[in-house]
Parts: C-alpha cells; sequence; structure tokens
C-alpha cells in the first residue's frame, strides 16, 4: 500500500513509536535526527527510511491498537488486550446498536465505533462534557465521528436509546445502571461492564440476577509480554498485568 499525503503512518526506532501524518513539506523532528515527510509520500508502508543523522526508522501503516496506545489521556483508558475481549465476546460487528456508558478519553469508543461502521451507531454517554470534547477529537482525528454520537448523560438516570444491541459501561457504579439497561436493551442483547475493583463486580452481578440477565460472567484478562532473546528469553521485568475485570451478561425476554 502506497502512502499518500494525509495518510498517518507509524514511525518506529527502536521501542519508540509516534503516530503522524503524511504532509508535503513537514519535517518530523526525533532525538535521532529529523524526517522529511517528502521524502515518505510514495513509498510503501513497510519501508525503512534513515533519519538526517543516518538512523533507520521503520514505517508501518497505524493499527487500532497503535492509535489507542498514542491517545493523548485525560482520564484511565481501557488497554487493548481488555478491549479485544469486550468486543469479541459481545459481538461488536457491523450495523449494531450500541450505548457505551464513561467515555473517558475514547479509547474503546474508538474500537466500537470502527467495527459497528459504516451502518451501526455508538452512543456515548458521560457526565463530564470535557471528556466528551476531548474523545471527541480524538474521534475526529480518525475519521470517525459520523458513527459516533456524543452525549452529557448519567445512565444510571436515563438512556434516551431503545432495542439497543449491547451496553457496554466503564463506570463508577454500574449496578445501578442496570435496572435502566434492563429496559433499553434487545432480549438477547448483551450487557458489558469494566470494573478495576471485585467490589464492583460483586455489586453489578447481583444487580444482574435481579434483573432478568442470563449467562452472566466475569473476566480477568492477564497479559504477559516476553523478551525473546537466544538463550535468555523471559517476561519482561516491567508489565501491565491487572487492569480491570469484565462482567458479561445476556438479557431475557420480559
Amino acid at each position: 500500500m502506497v502512502i499518500k499525503e494525509g495518510d498517518f503512518i507509524l514511525l518506529v526506532h527502536r521501542g519508540n513509536k509516534w503516530i503522524i501524518k503524511a504532509e508535503k513539506n513537514k519535517i518530523f523532528h526525533t532525538h535521532r535526527g529529523f524526517i522529511d515527510m517528502n521524502n515518505i509520500i510514495g513509498k510503501e508502508y513497510g519501508t525503512i527510511i534513515k533519519s538526517s543523522s543516518g538512523y533507520d526508522f521503520y514505517i508501518f501503516y497505524p493499527l487500532m491498537r497503535d492509535f489507542i496506545m498514542q491517545f493523548k489521556r485525560k482520564t484511565q483508558i481501557i488497554y487493548p488486550k481488555d478491549i479485544a475481549i469486550i468486543v469479541l465476546y459481545a459481538d461488536i460487528r457491523p450495523g449494531k446498536i450500541i450505548v457505551e456508558g464513561g467515555t473517558g478519553t475514547g479509547a474503546l469508543t474508538v474500537a466500537l465505533a470502527s467495527l459497528v461502521s459504516p451502518t451501526g451507531k455508538v452512543y456515548s454517554y458521560d457526565i463530564n462534557i470535557e471528556n466528551l470534547m476531548y474523545a471527541k477529537r480524538n474521534i475526529e482525528k480518525l475519521g470517525l465521528d459520523h458513527v459516533v454520537e456524543f452525549k452529557v448523560g448519567d445512565l444510571t438516570k436515563h438512556i434516551n436509546e431503545h432495542n439497543v444491541d449491547v451496553v457496554v459501561l466503564d463506570i463508577p457504579m454500574p449496578w445501578l445502571a442496570v435496572p435502566v439497561i434492563r429496559n433499553i436493551l434487545k432480549p438477547s442483547g448483551v450487557f458489558v461492564s469494566f470494573s478495576p475493583t471485585i467490589e464492583q463486580v460483586i455489586q453489578t452481578v447481583n444487580a444482574l440476577e435481579n434483573n432478568r440477565f442470563s449467562e452472566i460472567e466475569c473476566h480477568e484478562c492477564i497479559m504477559r509480554q516476553l523478551r525473546v532473546r537466544s538463550g535468555m528469553t523471559r517476561p519482561f521485568h516491567r508489565q501491565i498485568v491487572h487492569t480491570g475485570y469484565i462482567v458479561l451478561a445476556r438479557s431475557l425476554a420480559m
């Protein structure tokens, strides 16, 4: 795939990564010299380019996880390892109608929007308008703003949408939203909640059991990255291990 003006590129050098837009006459400065964007436009992804100081930089097409991890963060994000479980287990795919509670920086919002596009919709609620504006800028950067509608609101009190396929929560007290969600979720719809503490999980599961939900399960995703070297392969000393618990459930017919 040839890089055109305006395309995003992932620039990699010895573990350092930058997502930048390929623009004519733009100079990107690094601690290993500068790179002229004019020398990148027209090349293929996967190309190696040298900086002004003679160092090799790799040019890749940025993946969704690259965008998420490069987001400027106003709040803590849901990490790619947890997002992967959420989108697969909740069957997020084109055409689905999703309600998200707790927009935050918009990391999960981006993943949801990219998967339901072009025919689906994500309605993303947050009680903090500053969070919504911050997330909106991240979504617009990726050209997904037509898929997402941001709303100021508290899902524990009211949700405007009805006949929703999936509700995904990342809020402090998800159990308070369960009765409201029960009324707007399709029969057999999917409930997902991400919580950092087990006390939140217990109260959420209790609320689900009392509001006609079934197939209730909870997962913690522990993923270890390995440093692979001949004769000295081992896990990295510093790891992001526990991030949170994922509670999933299916709604029953009324």
